[in-house]
């Protein structure tokens, strides 16, 4: 996935065939594209503040939170490391939203290139992986460990879930639809 001079990315249709690994692999930075491309053209502030009532999601928080869980899944859950910056220190004690909550404070560039190096980290960590059955080094929050086909699929559904999100957000803003 190659990132545009505007700092969003490129969005490719995933190919009707290959291995196993290659797909999955397609389909999630797909997703991943889908998400970040819905805050092209958008201000600090629309990214920020924007949302479909009831919900507060905005756009903002959406990339950041998928940042969090990018790095949630892979070089915590999988590895068995540090989450990394800002999420090492971040309050989560104190704001258990913390990730959504402060987002609206951050720059939309800032979230989309913490998205953008948080998921070539998680693509470096699956390109090093012994296979598609290779067992996380954590228990998930269930208490069992994940395969990494697991957690790609895991992946692939939860940012298409966000990506979908975002299509509303940006929808209310300016009308803009199929990105």
């Amino acid at each position: 996935m190659a990132n545009r001079d505007n700092g969003a990315m490129e969005r490719h249709d995933p190919p009707h065939s290959g291995g196993e690994l290659e797909l999955l692999n397609a389909f999630l930075d797909y997703q991943r594209a889908t998400l970040v491309n819905k805050a092209e053209g958008l201000d600090d502030r629309q990214a920020g503040t924007a949302s479909v009532p009831p919900s507060t999601l905005t756009i903002s928080g959406l990339l950041k939170h998928m940042a969090l869980v990018e790095a949630n899944w892979f070089p915590n859950i999988l590895l068995g490391g540090s989450w990394g910056e800002p999420w090492d220190s971040a309050p989560f004690n104190e704001d258990r939203d913390w990730e959504f909550n402060s987002a609206p404070n951050d720059k939309l560039s800032d979230l989309i290139d913490l998205y953008s190096i948080t998921c070539e980290r998680s693509r470096q960590i699956v390109a090093g992986a012994s296979s598609l059955d290779q067992i996380s080094e954590k228990s998930t929050h269930r208490g069992d460990r994940a395969s990494l086909r697991w957690i790609l699929l895991h992946m692939i559904e939860e940012t298409a879930r966000h990506a979908g999100h975002a299509d509303l957000i940006r929808e209310s803003i300016d009308g803009q639809t199929g990105i």
